[in-house]
């Protein structure tokens, strides 16, 4: 797909991945505007990258969803991109107490965020040409991450909609694409340095990661895999079990309350 003069809209991207995908798809000469709960990141990011345009909006908001639409259709009508970036990721241990709704809230952010951002914008994509909707997800899709067990359940329920999405879509002019992207040096990683088990060796820099979804997008692939997470979709096909025993050793102590 074309990847240049587009209209694009990046949730979450005041950091991590978000920040990598607004400084290159800048670069490529196309208006971009970003998303975050955080007025100073924001801020901050307006002066890292002038060319930026940013509001402030949180997508585990309902409301805050429409009134992004209306800004963002009114404001920019050509836009033809939703990227569904913005995500969290908590190491949790089932065998604590947790408030109700608090243990939902990355179902709430990352399942449920897409979901309804999608399907508030699903109409205006409709009438675009070169238009695209990708979703960002995770190797953690393929199999369960135990130390951060509702984050993995919503990956991997990002991961199926994502599939059923692209079916129910592929007879209209819109681009379903996955990024399935392995552990990467972002701050989402970091309350983990320390785990038994946990080794930053194996994370990717989140400008590889990046520079992967670019290069598949404009080879139009619809599932990109970028560094490990190709050998992760092989193992979890051929050796879940494996896969699933290796991942429950990472924070052991912490889950178990050792």
């Amino acid at each position: 797909m074309k990847l240049q003069n587009n209209t694009i809209l990046i949730t979450g991207g005041t950091g991590g991945f978000g920040f990598e995908f607004t400084s290159r798809l800048l670069a490529l000469n196309n208006t971009v505007i970003v998303t975050g709960r955080d007025v100073r990141k924001l801020q901050e990011i307006k002066l890292k990258l002038p060319g930026v345009h940013v509001i402030q909006s949180d997508v585990s908001k309902t409301s805050d969803i429409e009134a992004l639409f209306e800004k963002v259709t009114r404001d920019f009508p050509e836009l033809n991109i939703v990227i569904n970036n913005a995500g969290e990721m908590r190491k949790i241990s089932l065998h604590h107490d947790h408030d109700l709704h608090d243990i939902t809230r990355e179902i709430d952010i990352n399942l449920m965020g897409p979901v309804r951002m999608i399907q508030q914008f699903l109409p205006h994509l409709k009438t675009k040409t070169n238009a695209a909707i990708l979703n960002v997800t995770s190797g953690i899709a393929l199999l369960p991450f135990a130390i951060s067990p509702v984050y993995s359940a919503s990956k991997a329920g990002l991961r199926s909609y994502t599939q059923a999405l692209r079916v129910q879509l592929k007879n209209t002019g819109i681009k379903v694409i996955e990024l399935i992207a392995p552990g990467s040096s972002t701050p989402l990683n970091d309350k983990f340095k320390g785990e038994d088990g946990f080794s930053t060796s194996l994370l990717m820099a989140p400008e590889k990661i990046v520079e992967a979804a670019i290069r598949g997008m404009q080879q139009d692939k619809t599932e990109i895999y970028p560094g490990i997470a190709k050998l992760m979709r092989v193992m979890s096909r051929i050796a879940p079990k494996f896969l699933i025993s290796q991942s429950g050793k990472m924070g052991a102590s912490f889950m178990y309350g050792k």
